[in-house]
């Protein structure tokens, strides 16, 4: 016999689950069983994907505390006032410059609250997208959880009574060398605050979570009339011991495919996997040219769900190729930061669009990202048939590494996990990324270690993408040491004709990219390869066709393209940057002075993007979507 207190949370399960089923996918807000009390609405969810029940909590009293003195006064508890904000929120957003930019980067301390209504007693969990740095939540003046690091997410659940609940969140982003030194090298402005989203759902009998997705057409036969879909989902149990069978359908258009997965046998508290396999007649695989894209829903009766955007299609590699469903792929696109003016790295569902609208003006089918995408970026990106290469490791700034001691080491390789294990439904994703700009064949042992046992960790659990590894180009190895042995791709920087001998003519500069592209086609033969970065400043304050102008950039770019497209042993080419973006108040180009004392650039500002700061284009946007264009878009 099941309690009252049971029966309570399996109708109220019932009623979420049926209004989840259809309001989550869309990306709306779910039941009105479960709802926002802070005197506003709730919003809208960063993403579709995720279990049903959610209910974005947008609305927050946010408080500073630049001298530290919350704690003591028992702010934790809500008992504190101060602006009403939107989540994502970022703390000083338009701060990046000048003493006030200092300040700001430096970091400081703030507080928000919120608070929700839960209409039974049971447990309730939290979902945070990203919060940077240290985040330490109460429930109820209750300590629920604490985290540290940007971009990744995270949960704090509490068994709570029925009516309103207070939830508070302390976030501290004091000292970003410290953060660095933790493994969290930043590079783009120490913004600090809730810099993703954040919902709350119920959790009742059982619980969905970590879907995978691989899918099999005919061997290289892109047209396939059938694909072979194997799906996994890890099943937990809340409730008495019992097997438990979830079910599910994939959707697009007027064609449902049922989905039966074996049933698990579990005692209470315990977890497994359940698996199945269908096949998909006429399948509309997943491209850049053609992102087809399914509702995929899962359910436990009426107990549990979850539900996703998903792709069919097959990524593989073999002879330094790689090909998507049969097709080889040549990528072209541009690094993109999620930063937006006037709202740093907590962006709106409008910057998100932004943000994918110019990889489109230029004609990209690729981007890269050196930490994780938020999942509402990542839906954008897979609506428009863009691949990302997706960084999921420590991003330590080009040639270090911080995460050397037992502890930090461990924390790395989860957080490579944590991000992967987040982001593995998404089609766009193509290759995860474990280190940005690493030099020669490592900086020491402890990275070697990360590099390969967190490859060996992807490649079991997600066989369907590449492991990649990003070289620093001024400093790769001439062989290739254990490091590179568990990778699949390698990429390097080439900043040739910028900060590489900017004064050199066109036909030195072209030899030189060609030398470098060769030596790294001799160093990693067989790996899929890319140029991860290339480009140069640009802005209106240098004489036009000079290095750091408009028209030198466009030139430059042009250049490295041409080589790039036609060496047949590359798979693709990325830009860095989409649009310019805040780096730390006290940037001013870095060590481009030394070879070109008398160039000017806006202090605090990365200007190599291809739009502007304020997302205004660049002239070498219009000369890239021509270029680009005539590239095959896969």
């Amino acid at each position: 016999m099941l309690s009252t207190s049971r029966k309570h949370a399996l109708a109220f399960a019932a009623v979420c689950i049926a209004l989840a089923t259809t309001a989550v996918a869309a990306g709306h807000s779910t039941s009105p069983r479960v709802t926002a009390a802070s005197a506003q609405t709730a919003g809208q969810l960063a993403g579709s994907e995720g279990p049903g029940g959610r209910v974005a909590l947008t609305h927050w009293i946010r408080r500073g505390d630049p001298s530290d003195r919350g704690s003591s006064r028992g702010w934790q508890r809500g008992t504190f006032t101060g602006a009403t904000v939107s989540v994502p929120n970022v703390i000083g957003a338009t701060s990046f410059k000048g003493a006030a930019g200092i300040r700001n980067y430096e970091g400081s301390v703030a507080w928000y609250r919120t608070s929700f209504q839960a209409p039974h007693a049971g447990v309730y969990a939290l979902h945070f997208e990203s919060a940077n740095f240290r985040a330490d939540v109460w429930i109820d003046g209750r300590p629920a959880a604490s985290h540290r690091g940007s971009y990744l997410p995270f949960e704090a659940r509490q068994t709570v009574g029925a009516g309103t609940h207070t939830v508070v969140v302390r976030i501290d982003w004091r000292n970003p060398a410290a953060q660095a030194r933790e493994g969290f090298h930043r590079t783009w402005f120490n913004w600090g605050g809730l810099s993703g989203g954040v919902d709350v759902r119920p959790i009742g009998e059982s619980e969905l979570s970590s879907p995978a997705i691989e899918t099999s057409p005919a061997p290289n036969a892109p047209d396939a009339t059938r694909a072979s879909v194997k799906l996994s989902v890890e099943v937990h149990n809340y409730g008495p011991s019992r097997t438990i069978v979830p079910e599910g359908t994939l959707v697009r258009g007027e064609q449902t495919i049922p989905l039966s997965f074996e049933g698990v046998t579990l005692a209470h508290g315990q977890s497994a996997v359940a698996r199945t396999a269908v096949e998909v007649p006429s399948p509309a695989l997943w491209s850049p040219a053609s992102p087809n894209l399914y509702q995929l829903t899962l359910s436990i009766g009426q107990e549990s769900s979850y539900s996703a955007r998903v792709g069919l299609r097959k990524l593989s590699w073999s002879g330094g190729r790689i090909y998507l469903n049969g097709r080889r792929l040549l990528l072209h696109g541009a690094t993109i930061q999620e930063d937006a003016l006037g709202h740093g790295d907590g962006l709106t569902a409008s910057d998100q669009s932004k943000l994918v609208a110019e990889l489109k003006a230029i004609g990209a089918n690729a981007a890269r990202a050196q930490h994780p995408l938020s999942p509402g970026l990542l839906e954008r990106l897979d609506a428009a048939g863009i691949l990302v290469w997706q960084g999921i490791g420590p991003v330590e700034g080009a040639g270090n590494w911080y995460s050397s001691t037992p502890r930090l080491l461990a924390a790395a390789e989860d957080q490579a996990r944590t991000a992967a294990l987040a982001a593995r439904l998404h089609p766009s994703i193509f290759a995860w990324n474990l280190v940005d700009e690493v030099a020669n064949n490592g900086r020491n042992g402890a990275e070697v270690q990360y590099v390969r046992a967190s490859a060996r960790w992807l490649h079991a659990h997600d066989p369907t993408r590449l492991v990649a590894v990003d070289v620093w180009g001024d400093h790769p190895p001439q062989r290739a040491g254990p490091l590179y042995s568990e990778a699949d791709a390698v990429a390097e920087t080439d900043y040739s004709g910028w900060y590489d001998n900017p004064r050199d003519s066109a036909a030195q500069l072209r030899a030189q990219m060609r030398a470098r592209l060769a030596a790294m086609e001799r160093t990693f033969a067989g790996k899929v390869l890319m140029i991860s970065e290339f480009g140069a400043e640009s802005n209106g304050m240098n004489p036009p066709g000079s290095p750091g102008s408009y028209g030198y950039q466009s030139r430059l770019l042009a250049a490295h393209i041409a080589v790039y497209e036609a060496d047949p042993k590359l798979s693709g080419m990325l830009i860095w940057v989409l649009r310019d973006y805040p780096l730390n108040p006290t940037f001013r180009g870095g060590s481009i002075h030394g070879v070109l004392p008398r160039v000017k650039l806006i202090e605090g500002l990365n200007q190599k993007g291809l739009f502007t700061y304020g997302a205004q284009p660049k002239p070498a946007v219009s000369m890239l979507s021509r270029l680009f264009r005539a590239l095959p878009r896969g």
